[in-house]
């Protein structure tokens, strides 16, 4: 694992320097030490939104005990806006579905102890055709700053009209733009995975996403969608959640603290998964540390798929100190079959966590030797452990040598925590 991640350094450093000559790194950002946790409204309502619906909302998240858990950002995604800027250059909330205005808005949710994010576009235009961001950075930023908004999901559906300036160039100037604008803002970068942001993003974003965007089905993707993460056309919808976990393990070793590989939003709770598969889902993108942004409808969410939002011990392990992502272990998966995950926690002694996906059509038992987990590793470990199944919410007592899960059903993953004795 260490000269993995020494490698993984190295080409991160080469590709900086590469980008220095137009890329000014944006320092003092906010500080984004564990994944973001919060609510938009994109995945389920699309640009059909209003003050009623983000109010209500609101409320739920603290009425469910989603804000308890840690769920605090009220993200409004493309649809906020006019279609055009006011008579002195600043975008302006549509008056007829947000008649109180942005400011008001964002009052009424800080109230609540949560806070607000808005959404804008690194071009002339926004993917609603709505005024984008390009050429009015410093303004933008300052209205932000002005209404109250603490976090800022960017896109790049106009930048493509933008193309004088490089999209680093033009994401950049934002997040200077944001930096100076008098208020800590959270930088959420959503460029579908485009000119791999993985190497640069971290210098002036908290957050960056890895692929296109997500689908509500857990292992059908859209037509020509790109399956691997370094791919050029990196297919800008319909990735399901299975696709965007095989990415991962390309990418699992650029996660730290500071900016967060994004999986996109979360599809828990469209009604269109399993309860296992829903599982899965939640598992991946906590082990993995992708930001845990719900973009189900929570004032009518089933108690099943709620519960597993507000399961305590796998957000624990998303929000863990360390920081680190789980690694792909290839030795220990079967392709098409079974995925062994596996990745270090901070709190407790030599605790990991352990994902077990069984990929296939039908149940089946899965045996992970434990010396395949931490064999790489250059802590003196003993040879028992005590584990706990995080979903069944249950001790399974010592384990030595090999762990074995039996009936494990099809597209479920095993969370595991294992605690060194």
């Amino acid at each position: 694992m260490a000269s993995r991640e020494n490698k993984l350094k190295m080409l991160k450093t080469i590709t900086a320097i590469g980008l220095i000559a137009f890329v000014s790194p944006c320092l003092g950002k906010v500080n984004s030490a564990k994944p973001q946790m919060g609510w938009n409204t994109w995945n389920t309502f699309k640009s059909n939104i209003s003050q009623s619906l983000i109010e209500n909302t609101a409320s739920t998240l603290v009425s469910t005990g989603l804000a308890r858990a840690g769920y605090e950002y009220v993200v409004i995604d493309d649809g906020w806006q006019a279609y055009t800027r006011d008579a002195n250059g600043r975008q302006q909330a549509n008056s007829t579905t947000f008649p109180s205005g942005i400011s008001e808005l964002a009052k009424y949710i800080h109230k609540l102890g949560l806070k607000v994010g808005i959404y804008s576009d690194a071009g002339i235009y926004d993917c609603g055709f709505f005024p984008g961001s390009y050429g009015y950075e410093e303004l933008d930023a300052k209205t932000y700053a002005s209404w109250g908004i603490d976090y800022l999901k960017y896109d790049n559906c106009g930048g493509f009209q933008a193309n004088t300036l490089s999209a680093q160039e033009r994401f950049t100037i934002m997040g200077n733009s944001l930096k100076n604008s008098g208020r800590d803002i959270f930088y959420s970068l959503c460029q579908w995975g485009n000119q791999f942001p993985w190497f640069w993003a971290d210098q002036f974003s908290n957050s960056y996403r890895m692929s296109g965007d997500i689908t509500s089905s857990f292992a059908v993707d859209k037509s020509g969608v790109c399956q691997t993460a370094y791919c050029l056309n990196t297919g800008y919808a319909g990735v399901s959640v299975l696709t965007m976990i095989r990415k991962m393990r390309e990418l699992s070793g650029f996660q730290a603290p500071g900016s967060w590989a994004d999986m996109d939003m979360l599809e828990i709770g469209t009604g269109t998964m399993t309860e296992f598969e829903e599982q899965t889902h939640f598992s991946f993108w906590a082990a993995l540390k992708s930001p845990l942004i719900i973009g189900a409808d929570i004032t009518t969410i089933s108690k099943t798929s709620l519960a597993i939002l507000l399961n305590k011990e796998a957000i624990a392990i998303s929000q863990d100190d360390s920081g680190v992502a789980a690694s792909y272990l290839p030795d220990l998966s079967i392709e098409g079959s079974v995925q062994v995950w596996a990745g270090p926690l901070s709190t407790g002694n030599s605790k990991y966590v352990i994902l077990a996906l069984n990929e296939g059509k039908s149940g089946a038992n899965i045996t992970i030797p434990l010396n395949g987990i931490f064999k790489s590793e250059n802590s003196n470990r003993g040879p028992r452990y005590t584990a706990r199944d995080i979903w069944d919410r249950k001790n399974l007592g010592t384990v030595e040598g090999a762990i074995t899960l039996t009936n494990v059903s099809n597209h479920q993953t095993k969370m595991l925590v294992l605690s060194g004795k």
